[in-house]
Formats: structure tokens, sequence, C-alpha cells
């Protein structure tokens, strides 16, 4: 045959290619049936299975006989993902109505793999044997297998709903399905009530009837909006969660976990631990066990003496896969075709194959019960003139003539002709003769029992009905996965774990950051000497102090002009006396920024506005939102002079007044309103004019009925009224806010405060004292001030933070 050459385009070729190569993966590999919930490999390995007669009353096989029997006849690929899917529809922990009994090393819930095919052996299990009831009995179609010698079932009879009780996960092209498991008894109660009532809806369905997934882990499934709506749409999301105990001991309480999430090996949560108490994000653990044996798991975690079980769990769920988002897709192959259904959608399909499986068994039934009492209907035409059947047997030559002259003696057709002459003898005797007539009576009885069948919708699902009944009085267990209905975890927020209790977040000054619980600082007078606050290492100390909530936001901006975005518990929790953690492994900044502001907020959306001010004395307004997208990596906040750098940022409002301090003492109060509202990128406009030699070390929003504290280095400072700093316009050289001496040292930070509030001071060296505002004297803008705290020669105050009456931060 002379060569041709088909000229085509390469992108048609490509298309069309890929579309084969897609459509052959989902329809042939990723996505099960609708109707026996099974995919290709799975259908193939139980019907060769059946065919090589490993049935649950014989002896068990090599998974390597079965293996070979499915890639050999069937199924024509490797053999590691037949043995994977064979191995999967044995462990008890994967399917929750395993389909193969296995024996030797199957693997384990710990992560293990299983043993080689070689080693373990396999036989069908019971439930399996419901899947393939009726396969004999032209119940579905059969195709040849991929050489033609052979044919294998296109899907199997699935007297067992599959699909929904063991559930299925698989990634095509371009598509994926994750059908979770659910509750035998359950499944079954859903299928009686549509077919009591098809009129049934989802929402009728759901939680009457199926509570929810039902994983062979067990576990806890929060349900909520989006996993009721998932079961309507066909994709939804829950979250499940592991289900620990607390027990208390002498030496302090332990957590045991009884059952972890679906599809999470129990080994990949303990390295997960491990890492978290190594790097000291989860600190209160002394000790971590695995007690798991063939009673189940038993995972204990040993606290140390006075640390929270309450807490420390919560931390665990919200960082280790104890706690899991599993997402569901009801994706599934109908008349070849891949579609998303809802969960009745799902039950329907179901019936309509069982139906159409219960047709198809009764026609090749009523068949057989008509061929046969055609059968018996010669026999009973033969018995009633037996002495002449039997002469004109004796007086014929051969088996050919006496076929004939029976024929045309009796009226009957060859195959009863035929019949009549293979009769054995004993068959004559009175007995035989009435339990012929007693099979042809009964006969009768199912032929017309058949055909009322055909002609009954009704009847037929009366028939399904009773097989359900019988299969949940067989294989129903109780439920293992507890549902908690009506709860937000769906929506799961991590903050959720945590507390919202009020904490203390610092950053020291080489970069090492957390949040303290405000409740560890206790108060003290004025003047004294206060408390270790954070331990020195390297000689670090505490840059920046800023009191706020665990479920708040967090913008972080340097003096670069950078700004980024955290929760505040992401950040390490640490005692007043810990380090903390490099702000560098949560957020990613250069190696030489430095944090000049930590803004912390409920919400991006509450139409704040943040005030930003450079050393140089440039300010700007710029809204919160144009922040949004800064995450860990970070964006540009404003442009800066090569020269200048960021020296604080603070939210304001438009009816208020703003105060900038420098170094030495000078201060200017303009209204907010004089710097318009700009971009992320612009420099701003002129705040302050500063002279040589000094810069803008701190601003501060004007608050009403509140005072001017002013902090110098080394522990002076005092209250000043807000009054007496009079307002003038932008761009000017300011007033004098604090007379700078040689004792007090330059100023550090000014803060509106109140005489409800208190202070928290922090050293260079580490101290911290925390004091009430009411302490603090109300003098004059122009002296130097009292002591605050007493500073040691060779310390310095770094940083002060304001804690309102309420804790809040001002």
């Amino acid at each position: 045959m002379p060569e041709q050459i088909l000229e085509t385009f390469l992108e048609e070729e490509l298309k069309t290619s890929y579309l084969d190569y897609a459509m052959s993966v989902i329809v042939g590999r990723a996505i099960p049936d609708a109707r026996d919930g099974l995919k290709p490999v799975q259908r193939r390995i139980l019907y060769a299975m059946h065919d090589l007669g490993l049935l649950p009353n014989r002896p068990f096989r090599k998974s390597a006989t079965v293996v070979g029997e499915v890639i050999g006849k069937y199924h024509p690929h490797g053999d590691g993902p037949v043995y994977d899917a064979l191995v999967r529809m044995a462990q008890d922990f994967s399917m929750r109505y395993p389909l193969v009994q296995g024996q030797g090393n199957f693997g384990s819930i710990d992560g293990d793999p299983p043993a080689a095919y070689r080693y373990t052996e396999a036989r069908l299990s019971p439930l399996a044997l419901e899947m393939l009831e009726g396969l004999d009995e032209e119940t579905v179609d059969f195709l040849p297998n991929f050489d033609g010698r052979l044919e294998e079932p296109v899907v199997l009879p699935g007297k067992f709903p599959n699909l929904l009780c063991n559930g299925t996960t698989g990634i095509a092209v371009g598509m994926a399905t994750s059908i979770p498991p659910h509750n035998l008894g359950e499944v079954v109660d859903a299928l009686l009530a549509l077919i009591e009532n098809p009129e049934l809806t989802t929402d009728d369905l759901l939680g009457k009837t199926i509570k929810g997934p039902d994983f062979p882990t067990a576990g806890i499934l929060y349900a909520g909006r989006e996993f009721y709506e998932g079961y309507r749409t066909g994709r939804g999301r829950a979250v499940v969660e592991a289900r620990a105990e607390f027990e208390e001991t002498r030496k302090g309480y332990r957590i045991v976990v009884r059952e972890i999430p679906y599809m999470v090996s129990k080994t990949t949560i303990i390295d997960r631990i491990v890492q978290l108490v190594k790097s000291k994000r989860i600190e209160g653990i002394a000790d971590l066990r695995d007690e798991s044996d063939r009673e189940g798991i038993r995972l204990v975690i040993e606290l140390k003496r006075g640390q929270d079980p309450e807490r420390v769990w919560n931390l665990l769920l919200l960082h280790t896969p104890l706690r899991t988002s599993f997402s569901f897709i009801l994706l599934v192959l109908v008349n070849g075709e891949p579609r998303t259904l809802s969960l009745k959608e799902l039950l329907v399909q179901y019936l309509e194959h069982r139906e159409e499986v219960v047709i198809r068994r009764t026609r090749y039934r009523l068949r057989k019960a008509e061929a046969r009492a055609h059968l018996l209907e010669g026999f009973l035409r033969i018995l009633e003139d037996l002495d002449r059947a039997i002469e004109i047997i004796r007086g014929s030559e051969n088996r050919q003539e006496a076929h004939q002259r029976l024929k045309e003696a009796f009226g009957l057709s060859d195959d009863q002709t035929k019949a009549v002459l293979e009769m054995r003898l004993h068959q004559l005797t009175r007995m035989e003769q009435g339990e012929i007539r007693e099979e042809y009576a009964r006969l009768q009885e199912a032929i017309r029992s058949y055909h009322a069948l055909l002609a009954s919708h009704d009847l037929r699902m009366e028939e399904i009905r009773k097989e359900l009944v019988e299969l949940k009085e067989k294989y129903a267990d109780p439920r293992r996965t507890e549902i908690r209905v009506g709860t937000d975890h769906l929506d799961f927020r991590p903050e959720d774990l945590i507390p919202d209790e009020e904490v203390v977040v610092t950053l020291t000054h080489r970069g090492y950051i957390k949040r303290t619980p405000l409740k560890s600082f206790r108060t003290q007078k004025k003047g004294g000497v206060g408390r270790l606050g954070i331990k020195l290492v390297d000689e670090d100390w505490p840059q920046l102090v800023e009191t706020t909530r665990n479920h708040d936001h967090l913008l972080v901006l340097t003096h670069r002009g950078k700004a980024y975005h955290c929760r505040v518990y992401q950040l390490v929790e640490g005692a007043p006396a810990s380090r903390g953690r490099p702000i560098r492994n949560v957020l990613r900044m250069d190696p030489d920024e430095t944090v000049r502001a930590v803004i912390p907020f409920r919400d991006w959306e509450d139409g704040t506005a943040l005030f930003f001010v450079t050393r140089k004395g440039y300010v700007k307004r710029t809204h919160l939102t144009a922040f949004v997208h800064a995450g860990r990596s970070g964006i540009i906040a404003l442009n800066l002079e090569e020269d200048d750098h960021l020296v604080t940022v603070f939210p304001v409002r438009e009816d208020q007044d703003v105060i900038l301090a420098t170094e030495q003492g000078q201060g200017i109060r303009f209204p907010v309103t004089e710097v318009r509202i700009m971009g992320r990128p612009a420099r701003g406009v002129r705040g302050i004019r500063v002279l040589s030699g000094d810069g803008v070390v701190d601003a501060i929003p004007v608050l009403e009925n509140h005072d001017l504290l002013v902090v110098t280095r080394y522990g002076y400072g005092k209250r000043t009224g807000m009054e007496e700093i009079r307002r003038i316009h932008r761009g000017g050289k300011g007033v004098r806010l604090q007379r700078i001496t040689a004792k007090t040292g330059p100023v550090i930070r000014i803060l509106p405060v109140q005489p409800v509030d208190e202070v928290l001071l922090l050293t260079e060296r580490g101290i911290s004292l925390r004091m009430a505002v009411a302490r603090v004297p109300r003098i004059s803008r122009v002296t130097q001030g009292v002591r605050l705290m007493r500073v040691k020669e060779e310390d310095r105050i770094v940083d002060v933070a304001r804690i309102q009456a309420n804790g809040e931060e001002g």
C-alpha cells in the first residue's frame, strides 16, 4: 500500500490528541461510574477475583496471582497501579467497607507501605459478592477486553451502594472527584425514603437520613452552610477534626488522641508536632508517644506542669493535620460523560441502575422459567399416556425415529422431545411425577410474578426495597464520625482556635517578635525598678511594643517604607522573659529592614486612613485598604528620599489633629485634613521643618480628653494638657514639647494617655515596668518632667506602650 501523507495544522492535531488523551483518563482511569461507584481498575480486580473463585469462604490466594490475572486479561497497564488499587480496597482505614479481605502487610495508618504483592494474599469480601451478585444473569452489558479474546463487564450489578458508602478520589485531566464515604445504614435509609417518596429533595434527605460523611477513621466533622450547599450543588467543604481526651496526671495533663482525620497519616501528625516543638512554635509539650496497637489509635502528648491542655490542643489543631479541611466534589460518569451531581441525583442514579438490573435479571429468569416450564409441559403430556410413549420408544429403530414419532404423537416441540428422550427412568415413578407437577405449578407462579414485575415500576421498587433492607440487616454498623451541625467551623478560621485575649506584641532590636498575654505583666508603682521582661541574648533589647488582641490583623511597616501583613495569633506566644521568634520567619523581610510600626486592626473595610511620618518630617495619608494585598512578602507603602526613612505610622480620622515630635523636644500640631489622601507610592508633603542635627522621632493623633505623655531616653517623662500645644499649619518649626538636658536625654516617644490608663516601659537591657498614668504628674510642656523609671547608667529606655483601662491600645 503506498504511503499516504495527510497535512493538518499542528494546533488542530494537538487539540484532538489532547482531548482524546483527556477523555481516556477521565473515562478509563480516574472517574468512577455513577452506577457501581467503581473505577475501571477496581471493577476489573473484583471481576478477575470472582473468575478465580476467590470467595470469602475459600482460601486466600497470592496477590501476585490477582495482579497477573488483571493485567494479563483486562487492564493493560502497569502492575503498580493495579496492586495499589487492590491494597486500598483491602485497607479498613481507607475504605469504610472494604471490598477485599487481605492477609499480610497491606500498609498501615502510620503511612507504612504494603509488602510486595508476592508476600500478601487476598480474596473477596462478602460485600464484594453483593456487588457481583447477578453478574451471571445478564444483568449488565459486557464488552471485549483489550485484545478481543475475552469479555468484561461494563459495570457491576452493584447491589451494595458502593459509591456513597465507600466514596472515592481521583484526579483526571482538568477535573477531579472526591466523594466521602458514608454510613451504609444511613444510605439505605435515604434510598428507602426516596423509593417511598421520589419527590424528596436533597434538603429533605440531609440530616434526616444521611447525616453526612462517615469516615473509617472516625473523627469529628463540622457541618455548616458550605457543607450542606455542597450536597446540593456537588461541590462543598467540611472541617474534620481529631478526637482527643484530656487526662490529668501527677505531673500535669496529657492529651490522648483516639481518632484522626480521614486520609491523614499518623506519622505525618507526629512529625509535624515534633517540628513545632523544636521550632518553639508550640511550647508546653514535654513528651510525645505513640501507644497505638490493634485496639486502635492512642497518641499521647504529655504536657509540662501548669500547661492548659485546651490551649495546647487548640494550637495543635491550628498548626497540624489534626484538623483538616475536607473538600468534596461529587463528580461521576453518567452514560460515559463526567457530571457533577447532587446527593439526590447520586441516589437516583443508583436506583435507576438497580431497577435496570432488576428488569434484566427478571427477563433472564423469566426466559429460563419459561424454557423450563416448556420442557415440563412436554413431560406432563408424556405422563398422561406413559405406556404409549414407552411403546413408541421401544418400537423405534433409532433415536431419530423415536424423536420424530414422539413429537408427532404428543404434539411436542423439538426441545420437549429431546428432554423426554433424555429423561431418566427413575423420573417415571409416582413420586417423581408428583414433583414434576409441583415444579410446573411453581414455575407458572414465578412466570406470573415475573410478568407482573416487568409490567410494574412499583413492584420493581418494592423488590429493590427488600434487597436494601436485607443488605442493611446484614452489614450496617453504627456511625463512627460525629457530625456537629450548626457550627461556624465549616467556614474555618484559624483564629477560632485561639482565645481572643489581650496580648503585648514585642519586637526586639535584632528582629525577634512574640506575643505575651497582658496578664503576665503586673502593675508597679512609679519609680520602681521593673522586672526582667526579655532574656538578653547577644546584646538584644526590645525595640517596639504594641498592645493588641490575638484575633487582630497586624500591618508591619519598615524604615524602608514597605508594608507587610500577618495575624497576631501567627506570632509565637512567649513568656515575658522569652526572646520570641525571628520576624523573618513570619514575614519575608530583607535582612537590612527595621520595623518602625506595627498597627493592629480588626477589619480592612473600617474606613481607616493611615498617617505616615518620616525622619525628615514628611507626612502623608493613605487608606488602609490600599494595603490589603500586602501579605507576608510585602508591598511598597511610600517612596522615600535616599537619606530619609519612615519613623512611624498610625490610623487617623478626618476630625483629628496630629502632633509630631523631634529628638530635641520640638513639636507641631496641625489638622490631618491639611494632608490629602494619597496613593501608596507617594512621598507625601512636609509636616514639620526640622533643624540640622534633629529629626522626627514620633508622632501621635490628638485624642479628646487625653493628655500628652512625653518620655525621654533616660527615664524622664511628664503629662501635658493637649490644649497647651496650639494648632498651627503644617510645615513650620513648631513649639517646645520637652526641655532636653543631659539628665533626661532626647525624646524617644510621645503618647496620648488618660489618668485611668497604664504604660509599659521597656529598656535596652530587657527590663520592663508597668505603671499607672495617674502617677505621672501633669505639668507644663516646657519642663523636663520627673523620673518615671530608674535606668542604669549603661541602659536606656527604647520603647513605651500605652495600655488603656479596657486593655486596648490607644
